[in-house]
């Protein structure tokens, strides 16, 4: 794995465990010499991340629209920086390139990121691995949720399984080196749910 995308908050939240995670992350990426691919942002916890990166010396790219930038959130320090058209063009730049995902505690944007690919992943669009640091506790309703969606029948257990979750840095990113992709059976599954149809 020679990149990672890192789909995090805008804000700092409100315990001080969130930028120590953050932190934790950035260390154990340039110990590994993993590059960051994230939003481009130098607010929140996008901000923190990047710029511990770029402390331990390692690599840092950002993808950001122009509506962003003009606000003058995007950090300017950065190893390399894209700014695009929009959102769609920067999630699939930061999707492309990135070897796998990884969400930190966050917004409504870091939740719909961290969909998207999971999204991706179900599809067989892209291989890669996908998970959530879950510090604090901070996605144990998601995690419960998504597990409540397999048992009401509409996610398979296996499909769950893409999203990977650990409370440290290094096991999850232990856990995304090892993931061995599984051949993609949603498009398959939905033909023949089709043909069971009265």
């Amino acid at each position: 794995m020679k990149s990672l995308c890192v789909y995090c908050g805008s804000s700092f939240g409100n315990k001080s465990i969130y930028t120590e995670a953050a932190r934790s992350l950035a260390k154990e990426m340039v110990t590994q010499n993993i590059a960051l691919v994230y939003g481009g942002g130098n607010v929140g916890l996008m901000g923190v991340i990047a710029n511990e990166v770029l402390r331990l010396g390692g690599e840092a790219t950002g993808v950001i629209p122009q509506a962003l930038m003009d606000k003058e959130v995007g950090h300017n320090q950065l190893t390399r920086m894209h700014v695009v058209k929009d959102m769609h063009e920067r999630k699939a730049m930061m999707a492309e390139l990135s070897d796998g995902f990884i969400a930190m505690p966050g917004g409504i944007g870091t939740l719909e990121e961290l969909f998207e690919i999971l999204t991706w992943s179900q599809l067989g669009f892209h291989e890669k691995p996908v998970g959530v640091l879950n510090v604090d506790q901070f996605y144990d309703g998601l995690i419960a949720f998504l597990q409540n969606q397999v048992a009401q029948g509409f996610v398979k257990a296996n499909q769950a399984d893409l999203m990977m979750h650990e409370a440290n840095a290094a096991d999850l990113l232990r856990r995304l080196q090892t993931f061995v992709p599984q051949p993609s059976t949603k498009v398959l599954d939905a033909l023949a749910a089709k043909t069971l149809l009265p």
